[in-house]
């Protein structure tokens, strides 16, 4: 009975132990998604009265761990009974990152046309304001699902030939941390600058430390936003690369004297490229028809 017992503990201590090691992998592996994540959310949970911030965050965080909630136990399906379609969407995913990645790039040379965002610093009703809330964290949590697709999936990817346990418990752990990490640090940033305000109207004399580091903190959340952007922007194209690089045999060998890392950011770049080029003629033909 105690042998037992004490097989049974070192069973456990051996899966945690395996666990934390392809958590770190997992992690390493996600992180440059998480970047973008991170970027876009940042964005995305911004440009609200101050006060309406944190709810916004709170509705988006809670669209986030549904969309996990959803996607995970088909991950968990598909790597049981159909392990060669979570290859298929590791790549099609490939191609949407690298899409992403590339239609940024363009977007800095070439600005595209947006919609007009409703200026909140006007005279709007409340049912505007609340409609303006609705569509910017319809549009966060769309965007939160696909890229928590791939996290997952590139999560799943690198512990595919490990047992059904510990694929569950790696990348629930990792789809987890991915919510409250990106989330956390969003919610961070959005209020860097109502931090500044609070400093600068800490005392009524001019020019004091904490008014030198509230306006610091106030012009420095865009500048944040920007930054974190670029970085993600880059970390798409790295995961994109890598993506394409690990799992088609023919570019896994293709110049193996470059550093991967410049051959997983320039094939992201090609075929990104490629791809905003195919859509664009797809479109230019449909919209001809």
């Amino acid at each position: 009975m105690a042998s037992g017992l004490f097989a049974l503990f070192d069973d456990i201590a051996t899966l945690m132990d395996d666990v934390a090691t392809m958590t770190k992998v997992a992690a390493k592996k996600t992180s440059g998604i998480l970047g973008d994540d991170l970027a876009v959310n940042a964005e995305k949970a911004s440009g609200f009265v101050p006060d309406r911030e944190l709810p916004v965050l709170w509705a988006i965080t809670k669209g986030s761990l549904l969309n996990k909630l959803i996607i995970l136990p088909i991950a968990f399906l598909l790597s049981a009974f159909l392990p060669v379609a979570v290859t298929i969407i590791l790549l099609l995913g490939g191609l949407y990152l690298a899409y992403e990645g590339a239609e940024k790039i363009l977007e800095f040379f070439i600005p595209h046309h947006h919609h007009q965002e409703i200026n909140l610093q006007e005279e709007i009703t409340q049912e505007e304001v609340l409609a303006h809330e609705k569509s910017k964290i319809k549009s966060a949590i769309t965007t939160d699902f696909i890229l928590s697709v791939e996290i997952v999936i590139i999560a799943l990817g690198t512990v595919v030939d490990q047992s059904i346990t510990t694929q569950i418990v790696v990348v629930s752990i990792i789809a987890l941390l991915a919510t409250v990490g990106v989330y956390g640090l969003v919610a961070l940033i959005v209020r860097m600058d109502e931090f500044g305000y609070k400093l600068i109207a800490l005392n009524p004399e001019d020019n004091t430390i904490s008014d030198k580091i509230g306006r610091f903190l106030v012009n420095a959340l865009p500048v944040v936003i920007r930054v974190i952007g670029y970085i993600g922007t880059v970390a798409l194209l790295l995961v994109s690369g890598g993506i394409f690089t690990h799992n088609i045999e023919f570019l896994h060998h293709l110049l193996p004297s470059w550093p991967g890392i410049i051959k997983d950011l320039l094939l992201g770049l090609g075929v990104g490229l490629l791809t905003v080029g195919l859509l664009f003629i797809f479109k230019k033909i449909f919209t001809k028809n």
